[in-house]
């Protein structure tokens, strides 16, 4: 490609609303263009560098037995609610009537389409399992994009679908693919991709992992031991906290005049936020009161308590409702709660401590010396709902817990029958049986995927493109073109790479020598060679690796050769 065709142009500044290195490098090199917030056209070197990841991503994919296929964009509401998860999803499903008044949806996941489809191919034990996956434009309604691709409204992504008749085979399946997607990210250049436990959220299922690019500007936090054996999203991540128990004192009952947090009271009082109690009430969506109960030097994990109580969300309760069980709002314990008005949920920081201070229930008061044993109504649960903290230890390893940002790129799922029975996804055992198919997901974010390669692989002037998703090879620049047959050398040069199927972009503008290689480091591409009067009539071109100083002189009479050897060797580094 000549750059003086290539449509997009390299822009000096950095946009006003771009913050990270993607968002602002994919915008001035000429990547993308916004259309509105949170959608984006894709220039002809994005285009170029999604294409390369597709293709790495569907080498694995047909390696692991997928079949490709492609589903509609458009679905009708049936399929949705089949499966019960149109009236469940909030805003961010886009939903709108068709000309004929029936209601639609524009997909941001494809599970009800892809199990409407097996259902009606696949009815006998004999075909599974199957594993079916599509590169296909998604819509999510997303109330705060951010970051470029990596928050957006419509995006593409590869999502995966397998079908088993047993656990046992989507287990062995799941491991398959977990490998996969480690090949797909080593192959696209991705120098730090951690595997960690996640939460199913609302795709449903009982197993899930993410795949979490390291990066500053991670929107998901990450716990991790040291050494890497333990990773975990911040949404399940636990800790190995020990707390002590002593023998319990007698209740006291002390004015806390105006102190409703728990920060107020502790230092009203002279304690710790260990010694302390703290109470948060929250609401479902059918208005059962949820009071959750904690340490005061903890923050509840609110994924951990929807989880746990098996609700897709929970809303703070309001004072007339916290009023209605007994309890006071900013003073509140569970004592001497009624049980059948408020389901109460305790975490183990309260469980395993001893004589916390902890709400009255009475305006401007506080008690001493709080026991769960002794004080705590019947009917209590325990469990963890306890957000993990940097440098506490590690289940694992009891190694001080470190706190990382990721950009998540991919995630699997073990579905189990979520989908499939309600939606009576079955098939025929060997016994002529109907049995329910048992279903696992896998998705990769393309464009995302390529915004978290440059958050990784940048420096001050532009993206470091790995050669295996890199728009093109090879950088050629021709200075001053016009003088001593150095345009006539270029075009030759140029002309001989393209015919050895080296992949070349060919700066034949003629611009001054400065403007040219700004151009080409917001560009990225990996290996650059420069031509120019002086170089030529030494019969040499400059060579250069993107983001090194260093500048070799190379023979023109075996250049090719020399360029295909590099590139290759290059290559071997992302098989």
């Amino acid at each position: 490609m000549k750059m003086s065709k290539l449509v997009g142009r390299r822009i000096k500044e950095a946009p006003k609303d771009a913050k990270t290195a993607s968002h602002i490098f994919l915008i001035r090199g000429g990547y993308i263009r916004p259309v509105s917030a949170g959608i984006y056209s894709l220039l002809p070197i994005g285009h170029k560098v999604c294409a390369k990841i597709e293709r790495i991503i569907r080498e694995e994919m047909n390696a692991i037995e997928g079949q490709e296929v492609t589903m509609p964009v458009v679905l009708p509401r049936e399929l949705w609610d089949e499966s019960g998860r149109y009236d469940s999803v909030g805003e961010e499903l886009l939903r709108f009537e068709d000309r004929n008044g029936k209601e639609m949806l524009l997909a941001m996941t494809h599970e009800e389409a892809v199990v409407h489809l097996t259902r009606s191919e696949v009815n006998s034990y004999k075909q599974l399992p199957v594993m079916l996956y599509q590169i296909q434009t998604k819509y999510r309604d997303e109330a705060r994009p951010r970051a470029g691709l990596i928050r957006v409204r419509e995006f593409k992504m590869k999502d995966g679908y397998s079908f088993h008749a047993e656990q046992k085979c989507l287990d062995e399946y799941y491991k398959k693919a977990l490998h996969a997607y480690e090949r797909i990210f080593k192959r696209c250049g991705m120098n730090n991709v951690v595997c960690i436990e996640s939460n199913p959220g609302m795709m449903g299922g009982n197993e899930s992992h993410e795949f979490m690019a390291i990066a500053n500007c991670g929107e998901d936090t990450i716990f991790m031991s040291p050494d890497g054996s333990y990773k975990a999203n911040r949404e399940v991540a636990v800790s190995a906290v020990k707390f002590e128990k002593s023998a319990p004192l007698p209740l006291e009952k002390v004015a806390t005049p105006g102190k409703k947090t728990i920060e107020e009271v502790a230092s009203f009082l002279g304690q710790e936020l260990k010694n302390t109690g703290k109470a948060v009430f929250y609401k479902t969506h059918e208005g059962k009161l949820i009071f959750a109960m904690i340490r005061g030097d903890f923050e509840v994990n609110e994924s951990k308590l929807k989880r746990y109580l098996k609700v897709d969300d929970l809303a703070f309760a309001d004072d007339a409702l916290i009023k209605k069980c007994g309890a006071e709002p900013g003073y509140a314990s569970p004592m001497n709660l009624d049980p059948d008005k408020v389901k109460i949920i305790v975490d183990r920081s309260i469980a395993e401590s001893s004589n916390l201070t902890v709400g009255a229930n009475e305006p401007d008061h506080h008690i001493k010396n709080f026991n769960i044993e002794r004080d705590m109504p019947k009917g209590a649960e325990i469990t963890d709902i306890a957000c993990a903290r940097e440098g506490d230890p590690c289940p694992v390893t009891g190694q001080a817990l470190m706190m990382k940002r990721g950009i998540e790129v991919g995630n699997i799922f073990k579905l189990g029958t979520k989908y499939s029975a309600s939606m009576k996804c079955e098939f025929l055992d060997a016994n002529g049986k109907k049995q329910v198919m048992i279903m696992g997901c896998y998705g990769i974010g393309v464009g995302r995927t390529m915004a978290a390669v440059i958050e990784q692989s940048n420096d001050q002037f532009g993206p470091l493109w790995p050669i295996s998703i890199a728009p093109y090879q090879l950088h050629l620049c021709a200075i001053n073109p016009n003088q001593d047959g150095v345009s006539a050398k270029a075009d030759e040069i140029y002309n001989a790479m393209i015919s050895a199927g080296i992949d070349t972009i060919y700066d034949d503008r003629g611009e001054k020598a400065g403007f040219m290689f700004n151009d080409a480091d917001l560009i990225g591409i990996p290996f650059r060679i420069i031509i120019s009067p002086k170089t030529l009539a030494q019969g040499k071109v400059e060579f250069k690796r993107r983001g090194e100083k260093d500048i070799s002189l190379l023979d023109i009479s075996n250049l090719v050769e020399t360029i295909s050897k590099m590139i290759a060797d290059e290559e071997k580094k992302f098989k």
